[in-house]
């Protein structure tokens, strides 16, 4: 019987992989970063990053609109996927 030693080399990769990831993020817009901390799904930097190009060049750079066109872009993917979200009661528990 072999006593299975975890892959440092596997364990390295993850690391690299988080710290990509943070990297990602700290290089995106503040406009964008304030929106994803509000966001109702998670979003990976990359993707965030693509929608938002997108977002601002149809807006033709006004942040403002860029952000509704995310927000429409963020409901339309909950309606269309079925997603469990609801949104706040504006009433209050």
């Amino acid at each position: 019987m072999t006593s299975e030693r975890p892959n440092p080399s596997a364990e390295l990769r993850a690391s690299h992989a988080r710290r990509e990831l943070m990297n990602e993020y700290d290089h995106l817009p503040a406009e964008l970063r304030a929106w994803l901390a509000t966001a109702k799904l998670q979003w990976a930097p990359r993707s965030a990053a693509r929608a938002w190009r997108r977002a601002m060049w149809r807006s033709l750079g006004r942040k403002r609109r860029a952000l509704e066109m995310m927000d429409a872009l963020e409901a339309d993917r909950i309606a269309r996927e079925g997603l469990p979200y609801a949104p706040p009661d504006a009433d209050g528990p």
